[in-house]
């Protein structure tokens, strides 16, 4: 058996500002040790929505090539991050599927002992980052899984100061991911990747 992290950074991003953070983070683990799949959700939204709005279709086509994740994943995984933009205050539908295709999973306990963390994005300062999180963290409490949230472990955390996961406002597109975001992003794809190898190591001992 790999003593590596196995991490899973599953994903909904429909302009693309979700998917830079959810890179950052997938890179960010690989290079702490880490076996990652970088894994998007099923997009749930009709081609003519996707097609009215010039950025979700340019992303949507150069994001084609990304996994998209299925409960295999979350199986397979010893640590798993996710992340969603908001929808007033709440997680993505698309990610939402995703979580309540877990069922089995659950039923089986194998959910459970995992660590899970979470980032968010929003379109407005104050747009429902932490309830986003908060909510998406329910579903952790549900599986018996270990949150590992970033909190104000590192003098980066001060900055961007969101200590429940890493969170970028957008401004409607108008304010692409950058280093504050990408600091947060490391931050906590690092933590995540320690106490879950310490947990392993102690299962393994």
């Amino acid at each position: 058996m790999s003593s590596a992290v196995k991490l899973a950074v599953i994903y909904y991003s429909s302009t693309g500002t979700s998917a830079a953070i959810a890179k950052e983070i997938a890179e960010t683990a690989e290079k702490a040790g880490a076996e990652v799949r970088l894994l998007k959700t099923a997009e749930l939204a009709p081609a003519e929505a996707i097609a009215s709005n010039e950025a979700w279709a340019a992303h949507a086509e150069a994001s084609a090539a990304v996994p998209v994740a299925t409960p295999d994943d979350v199986d397979w995984a010893d640590a798993v991050i996710f992340g969603t933009p908001t929808r007033f205050g709440n997680v993505s539908s698309q990610l939402k599927q995703f979580l309540d295709q877990l069922g089995g999973l659950w039923s089986q306990g194998r959910l459970a002992d995992k660590v899970y963390s979470g980032f968010v994005t929003t379109a407005t300062r104050h747009g429902g980052q932490e309830s986003t999180l908060l909510a998406l963290y329910n579903s952790v409490h549900h599986f018996g899984g270990i949150l590992v949230a970033p909190g104000y472990t590192d003098p980066a955390k001060f900055a961007d100061g969101n200590p429940y996961g890493t969170s970028h406002v957008d401004a409607q597109g108008s304010n692409p991911v950058a280093d504050e975001t990408f600091t947060a992003a490391r931050v906590q794809a690092a933590r995540v990747v320690k106490v879950a190898a310490a947990l392993k190591a102690g299962a393994a001992a």
